[in-house]
């Protein structure tokens, strides 16, 4: 049987993830594949590839591979299933199958009361150094989030991030406040390199965002996602699907939903024209979460949702599409620090 390969990426070529090239091999992909996946069709089914495919590729770092497969068992109709394998370098695959499955068992299956799920883990392939877990169906929460529900599903998925927070999945990783800023430190200038013009306001940026983190309590450390934004949340129908927990870490809570709604600001502006057509989204996302939390949360979902602006800047210079509001997001973050700095100063003199 013909297996189509699809790489437009060229990852099969990229020399920091060498089991990519055997992973898009048909035949290597057929043996891997076809009866060592129990979970999926029992031990005595068997599973045939139909397709293989590269959707994402970060050259020299990461690579995400489907495969369409018919699974077939004695005694049932065959079953059309879409898997996503993951490939990491310096990673073997098996510590992100080992924290995607801590997740699923604890009520984060795709039955789970609340609706908030992950996708399900399948398997761990050694030889690709990949893990394997069920695509889910679903939209992207960023393209639901404009339309009406909106607000909701804003409620929604701060819901989906404190769950996150108290499952108590063992973390691999600490993540502070001062790796925040330093993560800024090494890619904010990056901006005045490509424009000497915006130099000295870059600079002060860095400065800003400096100060802010000073005045934010420090938080006790749980685990939390750290990439949470809506482009990490499928919607399908009444259930939520989080993705990719490659970053997850002991970290601030507040990181997740200021992390969220910084990049529903950023979509906002990017989209609209505007900062605050979204602001109804970001005002429930912060205002659920913090009944959840708790109020001391808020000045700290504050700092994260400015360094999460500052942070776009830079990030709207990588991309062709991007880069006309690089200077927008740049007078947006200038605004927003200095009305927050001066809030600070105020609530510390009173």
């Amino acid at each position: 049987m013909r297996i189509e390969v699809s790489d437009p990426f060229d990852a099969a070529g990229d020399p920091a993830l060498p089991t990519v090239a055997r992973a898009l091999d048909p035949r290597e992909a057929q043996h891997q594949l076809g009866r060592r996946l129990p979970r999926l069709a029992g031990h005595d089914g068997f599973a045939r590839v139909h397709a293989i495919r590269v959707t994402r590729h970060r050259p020299g770092r990461r690579c995400v591979i489907e495969y369409d497969l018919e699974v077939e068992r004695p005694g049932t109709a065959p079953e059309s299933v879409t898997l996503i394998g993951k490939v990491r370098a310096s990673r073997f695959g098996l510590s992100g199958y080992r924290l995607l499955s801590a997740f699923w068992e604890r009520g984060f299956d795709s039955a789970s009361a609340d609706g908030i799920s992950v996708p399900e883990p399948i398997a761990n392939v050694a030889k690709f150094k990949m893990w394997l877990q069920r695509k889910v169906p679903g939209r992207a929460a960023t393209e639901l989030l404009p339309a009406a529900g909106g607000v909701e599903l804003a409620r929604r998925i701060a819901e989906a991030a404190h769950k996150v927070h108290r499952a108590r999945v063992p973390m691999p990783a600490r993540h502070t406040m001062a790796d925040e800023v330093r993560i800024l430190r090494e890619h904010l200038p990056a901006v005045a390199r490509d424009d000497p013009r915006r130099a000295r306001r870059i600079d002060s940026l860095l400065l800003a965002c400096e100060r802010l983190a000073r005045t934010t309590p420090p938080a006790h450390g749980i685990g939390i996602h750290r990439d949470f934004y809506a482009d990490q949340v499928t919607v399908d129908r009444t259930r939520l699907y989080l993705l990719d927990f490659d970053l997850y870490c002991e970290g601030d809570p507040a990181l997740d939903i200021g992390n969220f709604i910084g990049h529903v600001t950023e979509q906002s502006l990017r989209t609209f024209g505007r900062p605050d057509a979204l602001a109804a989204r970001e005002v429930a996302a912060g205002e659920r979460f913090a009944e959840l939390a708790g109020a001391g949360v808020r000045p700290a979902i504050a700092t994260y949702t400015l360094l999460t602006l500052a942070r776009h800047v830079y990030l709207s210079t990588l991309f062709p599409e991007r880069r006309p509001f690089t200077g927008a997001l740049l007078e947006l973050c200038e605004e927003r620090f200095a009305d927050a700095l001066a809030g600070r100063d105020e609530a510390r003199c009173a």
